[in-house]
């Protein structure tokens, strides 16, 4: 029989979980916090003692992994919607589908005498270098699936971006424009261009940046060169047709856009 050591199983779920609700957070773009990423990520470890327990029924072993799949997602991006919380648990769910199976797949072939499921969830004596590389295919595989699969949904619809930030409050007539394929570098997030005319207080007349400003590059038809952007507090884009509020991660870029908050309408999916 193999030993399962506690701490292992702990700090694997931790980081197994981050992953998987950072990947989740991905697909719908729902914003996510680190520290509640990490803090749901910790509650969601403490499911992966049900591997210590006898082998449960499958009817009760699935409404255990429904429930903890329900409460990690709602304590990761909030109880904010019954069809909010559905979509990003599926996301969640999706994800972990994804993961078990390149894990088994993995283990199976480099080390199948190391991996131990129970209950739907899995233990490994683990090579950190042989974890990476799973985690990895799977966001390969995943974001893969995104580019081939996911298309912008229908613009349908009179938009109102609101962006708060440092606790002032902006609220801008929002565009839906396909042709804003623009991406923060740094986190993978869309950026939402807006006028620079929006964001006065901060001063780019001089070489040096504001706090949590900075720089990534920026090309049109016209042009290219560097814009500003920061992330904001948070963002909301209102379906004014619809009467819909989605909170969206994105980046706000500061740029030339005629008082309006361009942004690309995949943010819109899910």
């Amino acid at each position: 029989m193999q030993t399962i050591y506690i701490d292992v199983l702990i700090v694997l779920n931790l980081y197994v979980n981050f992953f998987l609700l950072r990947t989740a957070a991905g697909l719908t773009h729902s914003p996510l916090k680190n520290l509640r990423c990490i803090a749901a990520s910790l509650y969601g470890s403490l499911f992966s003692l049900l591997i210590l327990v006898p082998g449960l029924p499958l009817p009760i072993s699935l409404l255990f992994r429904a429930f903890a799949a329900l409460t990690i997602t709602g304590a990761a991006f909030g109880f904010t919607g019954g069809k909010r919380l559905l979509i990003n648990t599926g996301s969640f769910f999706v994800s972990n589908f994804i993961l078990a199976g390149l894990t088994y797949a993995v283990y199976s072939f480099f080390a199948s005498d190391k991996v131990h499921f129970n209950n739907s969830y899995f233990y490994i004596d683990f090579s950190l270098l042989i974890l990476v590389i799973t985690t990895a295919a799977l966001y390969g595989t995943v974001y893969g699936c995104k580019v081939l699969f996911v298309h912008s949904p229908p613009q349908n619809g009179e938009y109102r971006v609101i962006i708060r930030h440092n606790k002032r409050i902006i609220e801008l007539p929002g565009f839906a424009d396909t042709g804003n394929s623009l991406t923060d570098y740094y986190s993978s997030s869309p950026v939402i261009v807006c006028g620079k005319e929006s964001f006065a207080e901060i001063d780019l007349s001089d070489n040096s940046l504001p706090r949590g400003v900075r720089l990534i590059p920026c090309s049109t038809v016209t042009s290219s060169g560097l814009m500003p952007v920061f992330r904001p507090d948070e963002v909301i884009i209102l379906n004014r047709i619809t009467g819909t509020r989605k909170p969206v991660d994105a980046i706000i870029g500061i740029g030339n856009s005629s008082g309006k908050a361009i942004f690309n309408p995949v943010l819109l999916k899910y």
